[in-house]
């Protein structure tokens, strides 16, 4: 990787900024800095930060920069952040699945959190997360937290973290400030296209924001690459590949010439790669021959984005292969991130879309 401490240092910074999803403002603020020091153009939207250089069609990328926590929503009453801005409650009819609040119910027991203004990102306190519980009333999942009894309602509160490295292998809650550490550096290293950074996506919402912006100056296109992490079961299966594509997720197929396009960047490259749909098709076949249920596709920015637009707006996606999804030790290898890091310049080399290293 070119720079890598460059890009570790910046990883660092991020990781400790908070960025709880439905209270990103803060953490936007940080990147608008951090991309205007690298000579991009910075312009905010509702929902969406997107920073550009001097050829800003020649490559798009997109990351979001929400994460996992909570928020305050009551007198020492914390509820999972994702659910309240997804606006995912009993009471509306649109419930949390048992399935997933089972999952999530005791990942977070013991975790120490930090609370902040979204807005400027001050320090409200810390505490400890003492437990979480499915309230029988509102079929909600509810967090006792110990420390931050002073808050008010509407405070967010994010998972204390900052980034580990043993072994080549970096740690942390790194869906998905670890591609958005990546495409900031890509401005370090002569980007002069356009990055977008979305919120709220692990609310359901963060395509809405980017759609719009494509639908405001009345521009589609087929060349979007979505970047973000994707979980493996274990370290084994995460190392089979550096980078992680897909042809389609459970929402829509993607464009199959920008799929190809990178596929082939990958084979020039000398980049392990594998694609994400035909894994999660081998693990069913194995687990319907087993009497067990089979796993979704799932859902990506970049398929509901294709979805709701009926392709106006297409591309593909690129992940790093990671472990301990959507836990305080979501893991990377630093060898897939530096493969993913090279692919990136070859992308934007490719689009005319890269000046020479400063």
């Amino acid at each position: 990787m070119q720079q890598a401490d460059q890009f570790i240092d910046l990883l660092k910074l991020l990781v400790r900024s908070p960025s709880v999803v439905g209270a990103e403002h803060s953490f936007l603020r940080v990147l608008q800095r951090e991309l205007e020091e690298r000579g991009a153009k910075v312009t905010w939207y509702e929902g969406l930060l997107v920073a550009q250089g001097s050829r800003p069609h020649s490559a798009m990328f997109s990351a979001h920069i929400d994460r996992h926590g909570l928020i305050c929503t009551g007198p020492n009453e914390f509820q999972y952040a994702a659910f309240v801005s997804g606006r995912r409650s009993d009471l509306l009819g649109n419930s949390v699945s048992e399935k997933l609040m089972t999952k999530i119910v005791d990942r977070f027991r013991g975790v120490p959190v930090t609370a902040y203004e979204p807005w400027s990102g001050s320090y409200f306190g810390s505490g400890v997360i003492r437990r979480a519980y499915v309230c029988e009333y509102r079929n909600n999942l509810i967090f006792e937290v110990t420390g931050l009894e002073h808050l008010v309602a509407g405070t967010p509160v994010a998972f204390t973290d900052r980034l580990r490295m043993a072994d080549g292998i970096l740690s942390a809650q790194l869906d998905n400030v670890l591609t958005a550490a990546h495409l900031v550096h890509l401005f370090s290293l002569g980007f002069e296209g356009t990055a977008f950074f979305t919120a709220q996506e692990e609310s359901g919402s963060s395509w809405r924001y980017l759609l719009e912006w494509f639908r405001r100056f009345n521009g589609g296109t087929d060349n979007l690459i979505v970047v973000d992490t994707s979980p493996y079961p274990d370290r084994r299966a995460a190392d089979l590949q550096q980078v992680v594509l897909r042809r389609r997720d459970a929402n829509a197929e993607f464009h199959r010439d920008t799929t190809t396009r990178l596929e082939k960047l990958c084979l020039q490259n000398d980049i392990a790669y594998s694609f994400k749909d035909a894994y999660i098709d081998e693990q069913n076949s194995i687990a319907l021959a087993q009497g067990q249920e089979p796993q979704s596709l799932g859902s990506t920015e970049l398929g509901r984005i294709v979805a709701a637009s009926s392709g106006y707006v297409q591309g593909t996606t690129l992940q790093i292969p990671t472990t301990g999804y959507h836990t305080m030790e979501e893991s990377a290898a630093m060898s897939a991130n530096s493969a993913f890091s090279e692919l990136l310049v070859a992308i934007a080399a490719e689009g005319d879309g890269f000046r020479t290293l400063r």
